[in-house]
């Protein structure tokens, strides 16, 4: 089943799965009672428990999108989750860098325009750089959108090598050094009033690949929740936002970390319990291609210029989705002793790690999340 009414290029498709029961218990007895009973037991038949209603999108940030709730009425979750794949849209189309859209300047025009001129943007472009500088203080520059240069080279290296395996090679140091002299976050000019961004540095370009998704979660789902999507769970990728409780009442929704060794038998690394509160993984197995018989995955370390080899994966526990996106890619590129030190210095923070060997570590109470 599709959204009908809406009028785009692609559609999502989106399912909707039921699970409905009821349960009949009358007691016999005589006269009175046995009557009474009857009665009540009728009336428990007759009461609704929600129905788990789910959509499925196969489009935005270019990766899978899920939203789920417990509601009885199928329209009211419809509207919801329009709602949701509507403004996940907007921030899609608004954080792209390598698609133009009529009518909108976005991250690509600004890349575009490079060297050139101020581009007047939209006010969420301007949040959500002024959210990455914040990141790339607080993680001394492990978080860079200003990135983009020497990304772009592996991204165009990965996509000829998973087209052509046969060809695949590996970005020429050199480079990757001198694109990395155009990666200057500070000649990212943000003009609040005149609403505009400017890259002074012609060379440079921005990718917010390790932040926006989860920025867009975060702010779709503070949007929802205020419009009455009180209790659901939005998962876009492998950023997954628990709003409220399942039921409402404090049971909590069960998200799976997916284990990056799926060699070993486990599809699921563990499952969490959680109640408005954001699970986020970075890890080896999502982007990745092979040079002889080695793979080079997608997330790559500012410091060496290639891809960081010390983790298969890192998740993180917290509230605030933008947050847990940054930190995952953050922690991924320090050393263990480093992003352990970082994690416990954040209130209401929690991290597993899951090392190149195999091996978990764990932060202090990240086991309290994990599903007994």
């Amino acid at each position: 089943m599709e959204f009908r009414n809406r009028q785009v290029k692609y559609r999502g498709f989106i399912s909707y799965r039921r699970f409905v029961s009821c349960r009949r218990s009358i007691a016999l007895l005589l006269g009175a009672i046995f009557a009474a009973a009857m009665l009540f037991g009728l009336a428990g038949c007759g009461a609704k428990r929600p129905v788990r209603r789910e959509a499925t999108f196969l489009r935005l940030f270019d990766t899978k999108t899920t939203i789920i709730a417990y509601m009885d009425d199928e329209e009211e979750f419809a509207w919801y989750a329009q709602m949701i794949y509507d403004s996940l849209e907007e921030y899609h189309r608004l954080f792209d860098i390598y698609n133009s859209y009529e009518g909108i300047s976005n991250l690509k025009t600004v890349n575009d325009m490079a060297g050139k001129a101020p581009v007047k943007v939209d006010r969420r472009i301007i949040d959500l750089l002024k959210y990455a500088k914040e990141w790339y203080e607080k993680t001394d520059g492990e978080i860079n959108v200003a990135f983009g240069a020497v990304l772009r080279i592996w991204h165009d290296y990965r996509e000829r090598g998973m087209e052509d395996p046969d060809a695949a090679g590996l970005p020429p140091l050199e480079a990757l050094r001198e694109a990395a002299e155009h990666t200057d976050i500070n000649k990212v000019i943000i003009d609040e009033e005149a609403s505009t961004v400017f890259l002074e540095d012609p060379g440079m370009s921005l990718d917010v690949g390790a932040i926006a998704k989860g920025y867009a979660v975060e702010q779709v789902s503070r949007m929802a929740a205020e419009k009455g999507f009180t209790s659901g769970l939005i998962s876009v990728g492998g950023n997954v936002r628990a709003v409220g409780s399942k039921d409402g009442s404090g049971t909590p929704w069960n998200v799976g970390i997916q284990n990056p060794d799926p060699g070993n038998g486990n599809a699921m690394l563990h499952v969490l319990d959680v109640t408005d509160a954001s699970v986020v993984t970075s890890g080896i197995y999502e982007r990745y291609y092979t040079v002889d018989g080695k793979n080079y995955h997608h997330i790559i370390d500012p410091d060496t210029l290639f891809p960081s080899e010390e983790y298969k994966s890192v998740s993180i526990v917290c509230k605030d989705s933008g947050m847990a996106d940054a930190l995952s890619t953050a922690i991924f590129n320090m050393s263990f002793e480093e992003g352990m030190v970082f994690i416990e210095s954040i209130p209401d923070t929690e991290a597993v790690w899951v090392l190149s060997s195999g091996e978990l570590k764990y932060s202090s109470h990240f086991r309290d999340y994990i599903r007994k």
